[in-house]
C-alpha cells in the first residue's frame, strides 16, 4: 500500500484518539485503480550484448537473456530470472522460488518506441491462492544506450488495467487499542495502535508491521524487514468515511504512489 510521513507534533501524536475515529477505518476497502498516481520515478531495463539487466528492482541484476533460470539473491519473494528474447521490441520472464514458477510477465515496446506494455501474473506472494494478475502501459522517458534493444528504456509506469481484487483489497477491523488487518492474498496482522511493532503474517517481505493513529482521521502503517523500514503508508479518511487517500513511501525504491480506495 502507500505511505507518508508529516510532522503534526508530539504533543498532538500523545493525545488519545476518540475510538469512534479509528473505527471509521473498519470494514473492507478497494483502491480506485482510476485514481493512482504512480511514481515519478522511471524504471530502467537494458538488454544489450545477451545480457539483460533491470536496473531499478530491488535489488538490482543482470543476467543472461538466454531463456533459461539465472539465480538471483537478496529478493525475499524470488531467486531466479528467466529471459527469452521474443524480438527486438519483446521479451518474456519466468521468476522461480525453489524451483517453482511464481511469476511470467511479458513487455513489448510499441512500434513508434513512444511506449512500453506489459501482462502479469505473479502468485509469488498469494499464499498458495489464485495470482495477482493486471496489464499495464508505461510512457518510455528515453531511450537505451547505442547498440542496446528497443525494449531497453528508462520508463514510467501510467496505468495498470484488470488488476485483480486479490491485489487490490483488504479488510480492517479495530477492537479496542488494536487493529487487524487481513487481505484476500493471505496476508494478516493484529497490532496495538500505539506503533508497537507487530509480526506481519503471510508475507516473506515483510517481517513486522506498527501503526498508529495521527490524529483523528489519520492512520499511519510502517512496514519492515528484519528490522530496517521499507515502507510507510499515510491512510487519510474523508470527512464522509466512504474514502480515503492513501500515500506509500517505498524506502527501497525511493518512489511515492497517491492512491485513492473506497469502503465497499
Amino acid at each position: 500500500m502507500n505511505r507518508l510521513c508529516l510532522a503534526l507534533g508530539l504533543i498532538a501524536l500523545l493525545l488519545p484518539v476518540p475510538a469512534t475515529a479509528q473505527a471509521g477505518f473498519d470494514g473492507t476497502w478497494k483502491v480506485d485503480m482510476n485514481k493512482v498516481d504512480f511514481p515519478k520515478k522511471p524504471d530502467e531495463f537494458l538488454l544489450q550484448n545477451g545480457m539483460y539487466a533491470c536496473k531499478t528492482c530491488v535489488p538490482p541484476y543482470n543476467v543472461k537473456a538466454d531463456g533459461t533460470d539465472q539465480a538471483v539473491s537478496g529478493n525475499p519473494y524470488i531467486d531466479s530470472v528467466a529471459i527469452k528474447v521474443v524480438n527486438d521490441h519483446a521479451i518474456e520472464e519466468t521468476d522461480k522460488k525453489n524451483g517453482q514458477t511464481v511469476s511470467t510477465s511479458t513487455s513489448t515496446v510499441s512500434a513508434d518506441g513512444k511506449t512500453l506494455a506489459f501482462t502479469f501474473s505473479d502468485s509469488s506472494n498469494t499464499n498458495g491462492g489464485a495470482p495477482v494478475t493486471g496489464k499495464g502501459e508505461a510512457t518510455r522517458i528515453a531511450k537505451g544506450p547505442a547498440g542496446s534493444a528497443a525494449i531497453s528504456s528508462s520508463s514510467r509506469t501510467t496505468k495498470i488495467e484488470g488488476l485483480s481484487d486479490n491485489a487490490t483489497s483488504w479488510t480492517y477491523k479495530v477492537s479496542g487499542d488494536e487493529l487487524t488487518m487481513s487481505t484476500m492474498a493471505g496476508q494478516t496482522y493484529t497490532a496495538k495502535l500505539d506503533g508497537t511493532d507487530a509480526p506481519m503474517k503471510g508475507d516473506p517481505g515483510v517481517t513486522s508491521v506498527s501503526v498508529k493513529m495521527m490524529g483523528k482521521n489519520v492512520l499511519e502503517e510502517t512496514d519492515k524487514r528484519n528490522g530496517k523500514i521499507i515502507g510507510i503508508q499515510k491512510m487519510t479518511l474523508a470527512a464522509d468515511g466512504k474514502s480515503a487517500k492513501l500515500v506509500y513511501e517505498d524506502k527501497q525504491r525511493g518512489t511515492q504512489t497517491e492512491f485513492m480506495a473506497v469502503k465497499q
